[in-house]
């Protein structure tokens, strides 16, 4: 199912590296690919788990046939609580239970290849520096960032408009060529403000030398390269909805 027998990292650096790659799947699944995902997760099917792979892609599968599996398992049954909760709701549950497998998949391979205390607190010291996908999924470590800053507004504020374009109703940042000392300072006060904003789609750090584009719905930013949009085509877009905000459906 997952490969485990075939790629089994040894290191630190390694499980961290499978961790990163199986993380970004799921987050993929859960956001950028939240349409597909969602229909993949039909309640009539028999029981599936959603499944990262270190390539960075996911997968809506049954379960392992052997028992006990090379690699522990994924929540089971996800598609059977799909119609009964509202979606995001059940999106940030599918959310809690990734994150716990994501440690078990990471200390399985601490424990079989004899990670001590050290290389152990090590590897959960590097984990805990990314944002989980529960946090990634709803928002809540953007939220936790702008919370720690006094001078920043719930809503787009002039000061993300003034930071992040060169324009009053741009949607993007892009560096100007010439810098005078008060736009320096602004600059260096928004990456105070800014620099722990998050990829709604990679859950990355924001970048200042990096086109961003930021949805008129739920209010999170996405690298462009994340959701495939350009600064060009960003220009032509009245009100940009993200790709979980562009497949949401009235729910009963």
């Amino acid at each position: 199912m997952d490969g485990g027998g075939q790629y089994n990292p040894r290191t630190v650096e390694e499980v961290f590296r499978d961790f990163k790659g199986r993380r970004n799947g799921l987050i993929k699944a859960l956001t950028t690919d939240v349409e597909e995902f969602y229909q993949q997760c039909d309640p009539e099917k028999e029981n599936l788990c959603l499944y990262g792979f270190p390539s960075e892609q996911w997968e809506v599968n049954l379960p392992a046939e052997e028992v006990p599996p090379e690699l522990p398992e994924p929540a089971l049954g996800i598609n059977f609580a799909r119609d009964g909760m509202q979606e995001k709701d059940w999106l940030s549950l599918v959310a809690v239970h990734s994150d716990a497998w994501l440690l078990a998949v990471s200390f399985y391979f601490g424990a079989r290849f004899g990670f001590d205390k050290a290389d152990r607190k090590r590897l959960f010291n590097m984990i805990n520096e990314l944002p989980t996908v529960f946090e990634v999924v709803t928002g809540t470590a953007k939220k936790q960032t702008k919370e720690k800053s006094s001078n920043h507004s719930s809503s787009k504020s002039k000061s993300d408009s003034k930071a992040r374009a060169s324009e009053s109703q741009a949607k993007y940042q892009k560096p100007m060529p010439q810098k005078e000392e008060d736009e320096v300072l602004d600059e260096e006060e928004d990456e105070d403000e800014h620099g722990d904003t998050l990829c709604g789609a990679c859950g990355m750090n924001y970048g200042t030398d990096e086109f961003w584009i930021c949805c008129d719905i739920c209010e999170k930013w996405f690298h462009g390269k994340c959701v495939k949009i350009t600064p060009a085509r960003a220009e032509h877009i009245k009100q940009y909805k993200c790709p979980s905000c562009s497949g949401k459906r009235a729910r009963p």
